[in-house]
């Protein structure tokens, strides 16, 4: 198989409800020597791009549209290509169509050119995420498996192939994903990861959005336990 994965790891802030979070977050290139896919780039579009290298992006998938998952997203997608026809598609579950009008919006408010404005107030991602889709790179397929509750429009992808499941922050290691322990929709989080987990081979590796990799085996074998946390927040 050419298809490969490497690995990105960077730092930065996210503000949810007017609280500011330090975050570590992986970005994930998938793909050969000639093209890739990027899932998820967040804060330092400069150090993921060096991983790129002189590949072609054919697309950019986010897992959600939280802000860190949008912060240098056009910058990746652009690659260095000035005309906007050249950038790569950017794609995320329509789900989160808010959460990208909110950040994109704010932004526009920032900016002197009202020209600059309008084209930020009237981006849209250039493929919405269905479950059930699939992405082809290299020689491997990736499966898009909607998963709401971390936010709406959350979604997973597995790949078959290169034996992996990106879990974006759906689900991290040891725990369902989170921001700094806060949780949008913790039951239908929780109900959206035993639904992915179940049919899965437990051997599986998990690549999260943020923190270490586990597998499905460990993780599905935690999660009746995670209910716990969703009395608390009731």
């Amino acid at each position: 198989m050419d298809a490969r994965i490497e690995q990105v790891v960077t730092s930065g802030q996210v503000n949810l409800d007017d609280t500011d979070h330090d975050v570590e977050n992986n970005t994930y290139i998938i793909g050969d020597d000639d093209e890739v896919i990027v899932i998820d780039p967040a804060h330092d579009a400069e150090a993921i791009l060096k991983e790129v290298g002189d590949r072609e992006v054919m697309a950019v998938l986010l897992t959600d549209g939280n802000e860190h998952h949008l912060n240098v997203v056009l910058e990746v997608a652009a690659a260095g290509e000035e005309d906007e026809e050249n950038w790569a598609p950017i794609a995320l579950h329509r789900g989160d169509r808010l959460l990208w009008r909110d950040y994109f919006g704010r932004l526009a408010k920032e900016e002197d050119d009202e020209d600059d404005a309008k084209a930020l107030r009237s981006l849209e991602p250039d493929i919405w995420l269905e479950d059930g889709g699939v992405f082809e790179i290299a020689d491997a397929q990736l499966e898009i498996v909607h998963t709401p509750g971390h936010t709406p429009g959350s979604v997973c992808v597995i790949s078959e192939q290169l034996g992996v499941l990106f879990s974006g922050d759906t689900l991290h290691r040891g725990r369902p994903g989170s921001i700094g322990g806060v949780y949008e929709d913790l039951r239908k989080q929780l109900n959206s990861i035993g639904a992915l987990l179940t049919p899965l081979p437990k051997d599986l590796k998990v690549l999260p959005a943020q923190g270490e990799e586990t597998n499905v085996g460990e993780e599905d074998s935690r999660w009746e336990s995670w209910g716990a946390l969703a009395q608390d927040e009731d």
